[in-house]
């Protein structure tokens, strides 16, 4: 595992992604808090792209709960088939929109325990959704997030949790609030897990990854 980064190396490294993007933001396509969850639970093991193409027309007709349940899981099915796993998530939006109607009045929850009562929405997915809805400085470690945290030695952990405590502990706290769109973008398009192009990396000179292609 690489040696962790140094306070000054961290606020140098998120400086230059801030300086870089002041303003990152998520790639799956929403207009609510309620489509955002749906879009965060559709996308395990799927791509954003591939998200946001079935639910294009979904979230047409059915942008809340209550619509959702109108709608009924065979007409999500036929929206969302081409993503994996698509007969099972859709049960999951069902359920949850049930749940939602029954238990939250329609609405969605702000805290972490209730979104991750919700079925199909799990620690990352209540992250994402607490951080770009409700603006909390919430970490959603995904895969991209994982690798760079132990990779660079931004935030090294053993697990996607220990690695999410390495962000909240060691990310300055003005970085906060972006440093998990920003880890992912970077994982997404320049750090990534076969060909890093380290050649154009921002921070290429401060990581500590013993494999760089530069």
């Amino acid at each position: 595992m690489p040696k962790p980064l140094t306070y000054s190396q961290m606020v140098e490294v998120f400086t230059r992604f801030r300086d870089d993007c002041a303003e990152p933001k998520g790639e799956l396509d929403h207009v609510n808090a309620f489509t955002l969850v749906v879009a965060v639970a559709l996308s395990a093991q799927a791509t954003d792209k591939g998200v946001n193409r079935a639910t294009v027309e979904l979230f047409k007709v059915a942008d809340t709960p209550q619509k959702m349940l109108d709608l009924g899981e065979e007409a999500v099915i036929e929206h969302i088939r081409t993503i994996g796993l698509y007969r099972n998530k859709a049960k999951n939006v069902i359920k949850l929109s049930r749940i939602l109607v029954d238990e939250f009045g329609g609405e969605v929850p702000s805290s972490r325990a209730a979104l991750e009562s919700l079925p199909g929405v799990g620690r990352k997915t209540a992250n994402v959704v607490l951080n770009m809805w409700f603006g909390h400085p919430a970490q959603a470690v995904d895969t991209h997030i994982f690798r760079i945290g132990n990779r660079a030695g931004i935030a090294p952990g053993k697990d996607v949790v220990a690695v999410e405590r390495a962000v909240e502990d060691r990310v300055p706290v003005e970085f906060q609030q972006h440093a998990h769109h920003w880890l992912i973008l970077h994982g997404r398009y320049t750090c990534k897990a076969r060909n890093p192009d380290c050649a154009h990396c921002l921070i290429n000179d401060i990581c500590t990854f013993e494999d760089k292609t530069i």
